[in-house]
């Protein structure tokens, strides 16, 4: 199956805390956002109004921009019509698609609009997406853990969009098979209310209380950077890139936003068979640098295959970007590499001796020495990074980007008096005829640049000219306010024309389809009725209730692909022979995990102990 020819539309997909963030994300090139609801969102703390969705909607739709909304969490009984009901307002607000994971809610009375499926349904299968693309989905957001092969394997054998996760922050679980949070303090991930117990330092303990690994962050991931592979995943079938972060604010989707639209634009340039989801050309005014918002590290994760540092074990914080090391300490400062690139007022951190983050604000710098507000202990060779850079940050604060939409004006006479045409680059065209008295100008060599001229003044719309075409009979008076009028009016009505031409994207067609297993545990998430409905219909015979219903003793809480075993480099397949005895535990304080090791599958489980 040709995916170059069939999804020639690239997407890219950034999210929004609230409607300020949105904006700037549109403004700065995302092709779609994804916004929260008032409730039942994965990020509990990220909900906004109807109003504010139904504005950003407003704004979006001008570019062609799509506005995604997340409901991804699973539901009670009891919270079922509220989702109904919500679901409705969102449709009515102008949505342009819903991302689910609760399966009860393809059994709601839904109004005709598209769904996606959520990367909490743990979609990591031809199989399983599939089956999502026959029971309605539009589109699938895979798990961040595949391979190339594996989405390649993927979009061979499905005709659904496919939507893959290129920056921001990863969890260590497979994402909604992930239970600790629940086990531990009543706060389900699956309910937008993790308390990210993945992000806490332990000891690692061998079966004799042997401490391993002491007080390091085993668990926390770097953060997720594909910039080096869009095109890859593009060749593999992937058509929506998505940015994580509805907790980050607008700095972080300015500058994300703007590096990878300059990435992918940079490859759309290079490739016909490929073309942007939405319209308008943006300009960024602005160098963006993702080391220069909130960032663990990156990692490629497990697209190339596995690698052992994935991790960032020393703190689960922001590092920054790194600047250099302290090459010689004064009394109260100090000197290091690239010095010159810091400013007044910097953040600056480093990894201490203990294996802790410091941080400390610049004073001043003068040349190539820093003062610091307080002298940290810090020694001669520490790496120094910066995770505030004072000068990018006043950047942010002003206009970094313009987004405008093409459009080419065709100035015409006609017997009554004239027509003002406006085309928009998707070839939606709007015709404004105006009835007039015709003078003959007195300085007839300059009327057509003046036609040109004022019909060009469009800085304070959405759009700007690519072309102006003059075709008059004579060289007739018009005086500069008249065209300005006759111009605004035709934006007017080239706005509502625009408008009235979107076409949201509807429901996609259920078909008969059974899914892959007959027993479903407790990692089904099944935590409703009309969520067991569903899977009773699609063939599945026995169903366990999900975590948060009945919590059951002894089993795995997360489901991981990453290995602590193969991180430390004790992976028995590539011919390590143990010197420590199995099972290995985690211990935070009075919390102990066991791990256990599917070496056949490369994954790793953990349990309470």
């Amino acid at each position: 199956m040709n995916y170059e020819l069939i999804m020639s539309k690239i997407e890219l997909l950034s999210p929004a805390k609230n409607l300020e963030c949105g904006i700037a994300a549109i403004n700065h090139g995302a092709d779609a956002v994804y916004i929260g609801a008032s409730q039942f969102g994965a990020r509990a703390a990220a909900g906004n109004s109807l109003e504010d969705i139904a504005t950003l909607v407003q704004y979006a739709h001008q570019f062609r921009v799509k506005v995604l909304v997340a409901l991804n969490t699973v539901l009670t009984d009891e919270q079922l019509p509220d989702a109904e009901k919500l679901i409705w307002d969102i449709y009515n607000a102008g949505a342009d698609a819903l991302i689910i994971q609760d399966m009860g809610i393809l059994k709601l009375n839904l109004p005709p609009i598209a769904i996606h499926a959520s990367t909490q349904t743990d979609n990591r299968t031809v199989e399983k997406v599939r089956f999502l693309q026959d029971v309605g989905f539009s589109r699938v957001v895979l798990a961040r853990e595949l391979t190339l092969d594996q989405i390649t394997e993927i979009s061979s054998q499905t005709d659904v969009e496919l939507e893959a996760f290129i920056h921001g922050a990863l969890c260590v679980s497979y994402s909604g098979q992930c239970y600790m949070s629940e086990a531990n303090c009543g706060r389900s991930a699956n309910r937008g209310q993790c308390a990210q117990y993945c992000r806490l330092p332990y000891q690692l303990l061998d079966a004799d209380d042997n401490i391993l690994v002491k007080n390091k962050h085993l668990l926390s991931l770097k953060d997720l950077d594909q910039s080096d592979s869009l095109e890859e995943m593009i060749k593999a079938g992937v058509t929506s890139f998505k940015i994580e972060g509805r907790l980050k604010d607008v700095d972080y989707v300015k500058n994300i936003t703007s590096f990878y639209r300059q990435k992918l634009d940079a490859i759309l340039a290079e490739n016909n068979n490929y073309q942007r989801a939405s319209a308008g050309r943006t300009t960024i005014l602005f160098e963006p640098n993702p080391e220069k918002s909130f960032r663990r590290n990156a990692t490629d994760y497990f697209l190339h295959g596995r690698k052992k540092d994935i991790i960032q074990p020393d703190t689960p914080k922001s590092l920054g970007e790194p600047i250099g090391k302290v090459t010689y300490i004064g009394r109260n400062f100090f000197e290091v590499q690239n010095g010159s690139l810091l400013n007044n007022g910097d953040g600056l951190c480093f990894i201490n001796k203990h294996g802790d983050l410091t941080g400390f604000r610049v004073n001043r710098v003068e040349r190539k020495q820093i003062f610091p507000a307080e002298m940290p202990k810090i020694t001669d060779g520490v790496m120094l990074y910066r995770n505030q850079d004072q000068a990018f940050e006043k950047i942010l604060k002003g206009k970094t980007a313009e987004r405008k939409v093409g459009v080419k004006i065709h100035f015409d006479e006609i017997e009554s008096g004239f027509a003002l045409q406006l085309t928009d680059e998707d070839g939606i065209s709007s015709i404004f005829e105006v009835v007039c008295d015709k003078q003959p100008a007195q300085k007839p060599e300059a009327v057509n640049d003046n036609i040109k001229n004022q019909l060009s003044k469009l800085g304070n719309t959405i759009y700007e000219a690519t072309d102006v075409d003059i075709e008059i009979n004579a060289p007739w008076f018009f005086p500069a306010s008249q065209l300005g009028e006759w111009r605004r009016q035709a934006i007017e009505q080239l706005d509502e024309v625009r408008s009235n031409a979107y076409i949201r994207e509807v429901k996609r067609e259920a078909i008969a389809a059974d899914f892959s297993q007959k027993q479903l545990s407790y990692l089904g998430n099944v935590t409703n009725k009309l969520a067991e409905q569903f899977y009773l219909e699609h063939g599945v015979e026995d169903i366990k209730p999900g975590f948060e219903v009945k919590a059951e003793e002894g089993v795995p809480l997360m489901f991981c692909k990453h290995c602590i075993k193969s991180s430390m480099g004790w992976c028995p397949k590539e011919g390590y022979k143990a010197t420590f005895k199995e099972p290995l535990f985690l211990r935070n304080n009075d919390q102990v995990y066991q791990l256990s090791f599917d070496c056949k599958a490369c994954e790793m489980r953990i349990s309470k102990a």
